[in-house]
């Protein structure tokens, strides 16, 4: 009984880190849309070179969306 407890747990566990990986994931990538670099810098954003992926604005919140 007791390992069968232990079981459900880690189960349970792992269920839960799954399902917030993969709402993070969708939640980044719905919240970063692509952005012109005209409207990049006038929300204080710097435009990076981000190697094979083109260019992308790197924002003060963190976010760094593709340059369209």
């Amino acid at each position: 009984m007791r390992m069968r407890r232990i079981l459900g747990l880690a189960l349970a566990a792992a269920t839960l880190v799954g399902a917030s990986a993969v709402g993070a994931v969708g939640a980044g990538a719905a919240s970063s849309p692509d952005i012109s670099r005209d409207d990049c810098t006038a929300a204080g954003g710097q435009v990076v070179s981000r190697p094979y992926a083109g260019e992308a604005c790197a924002l003060p919140d963190g976010t760094t969306p593709a340059i369209t």
